[in-house]
């Protein structure tokens, strides 16, 4: 009997992005608003707890690097693996994955418990600060089983073509996040009224639900899989190797973001406490623009991977060009956004007069690389569906680690801030030099062997 084609080898390219993506996009601009929504409710408590949740945010954002990564390792090789038609190996990938997923767990869970006060004593000596950050990054750590369980089943669902079923999980534990950050923030119905502990609690809720929802429909709705124990506890070391051969790099990528993130902190406190809560309501309000895009990402990678097992040329060349239309548009808004209505969004966050006069320059200045972003990361996409993400990672550490860092500490230097921000759009002019480079190089040897073979 003929096996049925997948519908990413043959629905219009087109179409086929639109479908694969605007879930995702939806979804992601959801959690972008909830990543928003908690910020503007802990900047109601006072400032010290949105510079809290700050100085949390690289440690939060490596958990999230860990579980992204290996899901980004899953969703290549599953993708890979149904174009091929070799469904035993796309099965060990998602079963395997589920493990690793546990494990992943574990090691934040002792994170958690022994290492976050001393990560944000590291950053600030500030006693209120202190208090309200381990509290709330505690909780986020020790009650992480929902987050890293949350994306490898939306990986599994985005891998095989289910974006909606993906768009459900995350936009339920989205929405329930929104609901809840008031209620345990403020104390509403009842309730004690819990600050940044609550907020925490909020984000973990949404977080197992959300994860409940997705393992629901990959083990009803995904028939591309088959999730059972026999193989979730009997991982293969080829398949191990495989997902991390394309994960490690994504992880460490996205890690270099948390170095990023505190190196930066480090610098603007130098400063003052409130440039460092600005650069915090910055990264909460770039996550509009820079989430859709991301979820634009999610969908193309597995378009991609397909059809390179697939072996299919021109749908791969089409599926590239309409994404990368879609992620400078997204980009665009952006940087219109900032520049036109910045006071409008920082007053969002209950900025103070000091607050609003350093944040409207940074807003403005940072914005102007929204653009070429948006190219870098739609180009990132090939070197991670064609199992190259080792060079988005040489991309990442260029443009984080070579040169943001060291050029914003030597535009710190002149003792003006507004000069640091400059940093930003600097680094992202290096990313797309890197980005075009790798980018020919990868494209070139993975095409040109398709047109050898087929022509």
């Amino acid at each position: 009997m003929a096996v049925k084609e997948n519908k990413m080898g043959v629905l219009p390219v087109k179409r086929l992005i639109i479908s694969m993506s605007l879930p995702m996009m939806l979804s992601m601009l959801v959690q972008a608003l909830y990543n928003v929504v908690d910020s503007i409710f802990v900047a109601q408590i006072d400032e010290a707890a949105l510079t809290a949740v700050t100085l949390a945010f690289p440690l939060q954002n490596l958990m999230i690097a860990l579980g992204s990564g290996t899901g980004v390792g899953m969703n290549a090789l599953l993708s890979r693996s149904l174009g091929e038609k070799k469904f035993e190996r796309s099965d060990a990938a998602a079963n395997t994955t589920i493990l690793l997923t546990f494990m992943n767990f574990v090691v934040f869970f002792l994170i958690g418990v022994f290492g976050v006060e001393p990560f944000i004593r590291t950053q600030t000596s500030d006693p209120q600060i202190i208090a309200y950050a381990v509290m709330y990054l505690r909780i986020i750590c020790c009650m992480s089983i929902g987050l890293f369980c949350q994306m490898s089943f939306e990986r599994m669902l985005q891998s095989t073509g289910r974006t909606v079923f993906s768009m459900a999980s995350q936009m339920t534990g989205a929405i329930i996040n929104i609901i809840m950050d008031p209620i345990l923030i403020f104390g509403l119905f009842g309730l004690p009224a819990m600050g940044v502990a609550g907020a925490a609690l909020a984000t973990v809720m949404g977080q197992i639900v959300g994860a409940c929802i997705g393992l629901y429909f990959n083990v009803k709705k995904n028939k591309d899989i088959n999730i059972k124990p026999s193989l979730i506890f009997n991982p293969k070391a080829d398949i191990v190797k495989e997902i991390y051969y394309v994960g490690i790099p994504s992880i460490l990528m996205m890690s270099i973001g948390s170095i990023m993130t505190y190196a930066m902190n480090l610098i603007l406190t130098t400063f003052s406490t409130t440039a460092t809560a600005v650069f915090g309501v910055y990264f909460k309000l770039q996550s509009f623009f820079f989430m859709p895009v991301f979820g634009l990402n999610n969908g193309l990678i597995p378009v991609l991977a397909y059809n390179l097992g697939a072996r299919k040329k021109q749908r791969i060349e089409e599926a590239l060009r309409f994404a990368m239309q879609l992620a400078v548009t997204i980009m665009v808004a952006g940087t219109i956004t900032f520049l036109v209505i910045p006071q409008v969004l920082l007053k969002l966050f209950n900025a103070s007069p000091d607050m609003t006069a350093i944040g409207v320059p940074a807003l403005r200045i940072i914005c102007l690389s929204f653009p070429v972003a948006g190219v870098c990361i739609a180009l990132g996409s090939v070197f991670q569906a064609f199992s190259e993400s080792i060079y988005s990672l040489i991309v990442s550490v260029g443009r984080q680690l070579v040169v943001l860092i060291p050029v914003a500490w030597l535009l710190s230097r002149t003792g003006n801030l507004n000069m640091v921000w400059w940093a930003f759009p600097i680094a992202e002019i290096a990313s797309f030099i890197l980005s075009i480079y790798f980018f020919k190089k990868v494209y070139g040897k993975k095409v040109k062997t398709i047109i050898e073979a087929d022509d």
